[in-house]
Parts: structure tokens; C-alpha cells; sequence
């Protein structure tokens, strides 16, 4: 009985990192794919939003898939890709043009406001544009539930951070059968308060959150996400730290604790993995040769880090001072390169530097140099 309550028909999971990389949700979602796709198939389906040809790169749209379907949407004002996230497990993908909604701005944030008291009235485009992508979203599911489902059939949807609450709230005031899940992998609040350079955890529970969501001028953001929480059949997040972020700046238990997790093959292993290395470490010393226009010292130490672009809560400033003081040690005898793998209004690779790495005859533009 537990299980047929657990495992519902149809998968919707919505962020607005699918095929859109921008932090560490599109890992989390690209890494659990082949496990998901195996258990639901073509009854799972992953939404993002379609931000044209920056989205190409993950997508592969299949033009024949759901044709029908897509058409009734565009009636509707509303126009979708369907296709496959290049990724293991290839799950399909529903790319959602929400431009059309920009019109219908000021009725969305009407709504969420008549229905449920979110407070928009200081957000800005960072915050109105991922609402209409949200508010497309719960369209998108409601329409293919009416179209494909039946009554009795069970359909959840998944919708990852506050940048697609607006679909949940959508969904749970015009389409109560879909049952809701909302996942915050880390408060709006609880980044502004360390990104700020405030104590988080040691003062959680002193913080007057709305006060501190207003001074930040975040108010819009914490405000769609409080509601999110208290309005979603399941309020979910990624660990117990961060449940009790939710506790204080949200006034929300979190129902669950997904933690994330990955593949037991994800990490190559053996002789698999001393080639992979090899090959990533060759290719990284290409590319950092190429970009400064000079060979490297035999055997450079290669230091990366990734992730969202928050200079404070991802440790970039602690790595640079650290790489700072480790530039003014003596008994350094090895040359260190630093990848900082952060996107930040990535429009895709270097042309110059694919040439050159494809052909190393091809000139870099020098203007790029850093010298």
C-alpha cells in the first residue's frame, strides 16, 4: 500500500537547470536520470525552461514527439521544444517558451497573491522572469494530464528551488489531482544572510527572517518560497543542515530528507579511471597553454572548482587567498594552474580556441590573453 502511495504513474521534475547548467541541481538531476528513466520510461519527463540556443547544447529536440500535443499548447498561447537531455539515461525534455506570458505579468502575480499572499510587488526581472517560467510549467503538466491521464492514474510533479514554486501554486489551485512536491536545496535567505558575511547557523534561530529577507531586498524571492513550502503535498530538501535552515527562515518542517546521490558507476574506476585522468589532465593542460599563449613547466599542479557563481557560499574567495598564499612559498618547485569553472553568461566555447585545439596551426585571438 505504502508503495503505490510512493510511486505515482507519471514524473514531471521541473528546474530551471535542465539543460540549462547553471549550478549544482542540474548535476543532481542529470546524475539520477538513468535511474529514474529505468523505472518510469516514457512516463517521466524532465521540464526547463527554453532559453534558445544556450539550451541546444544539452538538447536534442525529436520534432515528431507529442506533435499533437504541442500544438493544442501553442492554441493556447504557449509554445514548448520536446526532445532528449543529451545525458546518460536520456530522459525527455519539455523546453518551455514562457515570453509569451510577459504580457500576463501583472494578472500571474495577481494570482499568486490573491491565492496565496506571495508578496511581488519588489521583484524585479531575476524574479518575475523565473515565476513565468514556473507558472508555464504547472500549464505544461496540467495540460498534459488532462490530455494523457487518466482519472484514476497518479502524477506527481517535482519542482526544484523558488524559481518554479509558481508552477506548484499554479497547480495546487487549479489542479488539486497533481500532487506537488517542492525542493529547496538551499533558502533564498539562508544564501543572502552567508553571503553576507553573517553567522548562519550559529544566530539561525535569532534572525526575524522577514526583516532580514526585506533588507536584503529579497522579499519576492522569500516569499514565493515560504509559500511554496507550506502549499506542496511533500516540502522536501537535500540534507538535515539544511531542514533546519527551513525550520527558522521558513516556518516549515520539511516532510522529507532527499539527500543527493549518484551512480555507483559515475566514478570510473581502475584502469578506466587512470585513462580518464590522463586524457581530462592532457586536455586542461591544452587548453590553459593555449589561452595564456605559452607552454606550461613539466608536470604544473592543476587545482579546479566549480559550481553556482556565489563568490562567499561556494569558497571562491577562500581558494584565491589560498592559491594566494601558496604562490608566496619558497619551496613551491611545481607550477600551479587554477581552473575556475563557474558559470557566469556562458554564450558557449571559445570559437578561436576550438580551432586552435582542433588545429593548433589556427591562431588564438591575443586580444583574450591576459597580458
Amino acid at each position: 500500500m505504502n508503495d503505490m502511495k510512493l510511486k505515482p504513474d507519471c514524473l514531471f521534475e521541473i528546474s530551471w537547470e535542465v539543460c540549462n547548467k547553471v549550478g549544482g541541481i542540474n548535476t543532481v538531476i542529470a546524475t539520477k536520470a538513468r535511474t529514474v528513466c529505468g523505472k518510469y520510461g516514457d512516463r517521466y519527463f524532465t521540464i526547463g525552461p527554453d532559453l534558445g540556443q544556450g539550451a541546444d547544447r544539452e538538447f536534442e529536440e525529436d520534432p515528431a514527439l507529442l506533435k499533437g500535443w504541442r500544438q493544442t499548447l501553442y492554441e493556447k498561447g504557449i509554445r514548448v521544444r520536446v526532445g532528449h537531455w543529451r545525458i546518460v539515461g536520456r530522459p525527455q525534455v519539455i523546453l518551455v517558451d514562457f515570453s509569451s506570458l510577459i504580457p500576463r505579468k501583472d494578472d500571474i502575480l495577481k494570482f499568486l497573491w490573491e491565492s496565496y499572499r506571495v508578496d511581488s510587488i519588489s521583484g524585479q526581472w531575476d524574479y518575475i522572469e523565473p515565476v513565468l517560467f514556473g507558472y508555464a510549467a504547472g500549464l505544461v503538466v496540467a495540460s498534459y494530464v488532462e490530455t494523457f491521464c487518466k482519472s484514476a492514474d497518479r502524477v506527481a510533479a517535482h519542482f526544484h528551488e523558488w524559481m518554479t514554486a509558481a508552477g506548484g501554486l499554479y497547480l495546487r489551485r487549479e489542479s488539486p489531482y497533481v500532487a506537488t512536491l517542492f525542493t529547496t536545496h538551499a533558502t533564498v535567505l539562508g544564501r543572502s544572510i552567508a553571503g553576507n558575511g553573517m553567522p548562519l547557523y550559529r544566530d539561525l534561530t535569532t534572525y526575524n527572517a522577514d526583516d532580514l529577507a526585506r533588507r536584503f531586498g529579497v522579499t519576492a524571492k522569500h516569499s514565493i518560497e515560504k509559500k511554496a513550502a507550506a502549499n506542496s503535498d511533500a516540502f522536501l530538501t537535500v540534507s538535515g543542515i539544511t531542514a533546519t535552515e527551513c525550520r527558522y527562515l521558513l516556518g516549515h518542517e520539511v516532510d522529507v530528507v532527499t539527500p543527493n546521490g549518484f551512480e555507483d558507476d559515475f566514478v570510473w574506476q581502475d584502469d578506466d579511471y587512470r585513462i580518464k585522468r590522463e586524457e581530462a589532465r592532457a586536455a586542461l593542460i591544452a587548453v590553459a597553454e593555449a589561452c595564456l599563449g605559452r607552454k606550461l613547466q613539466d608536470n604544473p599542479l592543476i587545482v579546479g572548482t566549480s559550481g553556482r557563481y556565489e563568490f562567499r557560499n561556494k569558497g571562491l574567495d577562500v581558494l584565491l587567498e589560498g592559491m594566494k598564499r601558496l604562490a608566496g612559498l619558497e619551496r613551491l618547485d611545481r607550477e600551479v594552474v587554477l581552473y575556475v569553472m563557474v558559470p557566469a553568461a556562458n554564450r558557449g566555447a571559445r570559437a578561436d580556441l576550438q580551432k586552435h585545439l582542433q588545429d593548433p596551426s589556427q591562431p588564438i585571438d591575443g586580444s583574450q590573453w591576459p597580458w
